[in-house]
């Protein structure tokens, strides 16, 4: 008799599921990306990025900025964030690039829209 493997795979959601959600509900990543903008080959939109931060924030956990994609290792970061968004997707250089593109677009001005 043949047996049928069937994969499973755990992730973690933890709080942050209810704070992914607020954030949808908020539409904060939308409002960032219409004020900061969005490059065709980006694999994270500047409003997904900063929502990765504020999830990270609220994760309890005090780490340097180069671990910042270990923190989503076991998460369900497709759920939590976006569509095809992967732990290593999230890492030192990519939110770099962000915090610049919010800079350059001013902090002041993402702030009080959203």
């Amino acid at each position: 008799m043949k047996e049928s493997q069937n994969t499973l795979k755990i992730e973690n959601l933890d709080h942050l599921g209810i704070v992914a959600g607020i954030i949808d509900e908020m539409g904060l990543v939308e409002e960032v990306n219409k004020i900061v903008g969005i490059r065709n080959k980006e694999t994270l939109t500047p409003g997904q990025v900063m929502k990765a931060m504020i999830l990270n924030g609220l994760g309890f956990l005090s780490a340097p900025l180069y671990l910042f994609e270990n923190f989503f290792v076991g998460k369900a970061t497709e759920h939590l964030i976006g569509e095809g968004v992967l732990p290593e997707h999230l890492n030192d250089d990519r939110l770099g690039r962000g915090l610049d593109k919010y800079h350059r677009a001013g902090i002041t001005e993402i702030f009080t829209a959203i």
